[in-house]
């Protein structure tokens, strides 16, 4: 995919807040510090459009970034910060379902987990919400420079297990935005998505 323009349209936490028009959304959902904002940056081959956040977290609002003019990267706020207080938590949740449910234009959705980990709970809700919304979602394993490629397999087979999903109905891309490898194949596969 080539990137001509993009920028942050809007920060939204209501529906009232989305952007006013038809065009397709994929989003970005992930715990926080899982490198969300680092793949958007690097998928869009900007250095500080997304910004990182130093406290995870910290980013509460769903950031629409609108690229070449023709759709939306959708940067959802990170989940799972066991620092945040219950009442925070709830209206994270409450933000994420009013999305989920009231978003028109949202094609598909990529779920971030780091490669060396097994999923949390909260992953599992995630990738939950989705198919009870029936929002086509894939995986993106972050953090791929920190493990050989020979682990990749046995990495993939745990969060296969864990979120239950069966054979290749999920394609898992892995990735490091640090040495920007596998941001081509998610760019190339997201080009595939807007056109169907």
């Amino acid at each position: 995919m080539i990137i001509k323009s993009s920028k942050l349209k809007i920060s939204a936490v209501n529906p009232s807040s989305y952007p006013d028009d038809d065009l397709p959304c994929i989003a970005f959902a992930g715990r926080s510090n899982v490198g969300k904002s680092s793949l958007v940056n690097s998928v869009l081959k900007r250095k500080t459009l997304a910004r990182v956040s130093q406290m995870p977290g910290k980013t509460r609002t769903i950031n629409f970034y609108l690229i070449n003019d023709d759709f939306y990267i959708v940067d959802l706020p990170g989940y799972g910060y066991a620092k945040l207080s219950k009442e925070e938590k709830d209206s994270w949740g409450k933000t994420m379902e009013l999305y989920f449910a009231e978003s028109k234009n949202l094609k598909h959705l990529f779920l971030l987990l780091d490669i060396r980990h097994e999923p949390k709970e909260t992953d599992r809700q995630m990738y939950e919400y989705c198919k009870y919304y029936n929002i086509p979602v894939d995986i993106i394993a972050t953090k791929s420079d920190k493990i050989s490629r020979g682990q990749y397999q046995k990495s993939f087979s745990v969060i296969k297990k864990f979120l239950n999903i069966k054979g290749d109905e999920v394609k898992i891309f892995p990735i490091s935005s640090l040495k920007k490898t596998g941001i081509e194949e998610v760019s190339d596969y997201m080009e595939e998505i807007l056109k169907n």
